[in-house]
């Protein structure tokens, strides 16, 4: 669960779509202002609220012995990773989803779960994806169904975190420190 939502002057895990996606686009513009700290970004909707609000209750749901929302920071990379939960060197990433519409792991929750696992030196994790129903959006305190609950884990993936993610993030950190605008064709003649 995230207290502190000001996201300038560090990357996240979930801000790895970003990261490895293209830099030539208004979407990556808007994110490096809020990264440079010159936008603010505030948007909440009602499935960001739902997800905060279920998280811990789904966890409590694994009995396991859960550490909850512990913040990993690698300088100088800039990194600044915020897991769910963690118990055994395990990592626990939920994901909540409308139930209708079925769960699939997208990518870009692979690749946010393979930085958590570069971050913590963890080699295990899974994807807890809960389903929630209408109701689920209204009262965040309905039982939990473990019908509706599904565990993936997942295999980190050591070439992408090393020869795809960590160069990109080196640049960008170095962008950041300089306060320079990250160019992907000076970045790439670097590389």
């Amino acid at each position: 669960m995230i207290h502190d939502h000001d996201r300038s002057g560090y990357f996240g895990a979930s801000d790895v779509e970003r990261i490895v996606g293209n830099w030539s686009t208004k979407t990556f513009t808007k994110w490096w202002m809020v990264k440079e700290g010159l936008v603010r970004e505030d948007i909440v909707t009602d499935a960001m609220l739902a997800g905060t609000h279920w998280e811990h209750r789904i966890l409590e749901f694994l009995h396991f012995p859960m550490i909850y929302d512990r913040q990993i920071i690698i300088e100088p990379l800039k990194l600044r990773v915020n897991l769910d939960g963690e118990c055994n060197e395990t990592i626990y990433e939920v994901k909540t989803y409308k139930n209708e519409n079925g769960f699939k792991v997208p990518k870009k929750y692979l690749q946010q779960v393979w930085v958590q696992m570069y971050a913590t030196g963890f080699r295990r994790a899974y994807i807890v994806a809960y389903g929630l129903q209408y109701e689920d959006y209204d009262n965040y305190y309905r039982d939990i169904d473990e019908h509706r609950l599904s565990l993936h884990e997942v295999n980190y993936n050591e070439v992408w975190v090393e020869e795809v993610f960590l160069p990109r993030l080196r640049y960008l950190a170095e962008c950041l420190e300089n306060g320079k605008f990250p160019m992907e064709d000076k970045w790439q003649t670097r590389s």
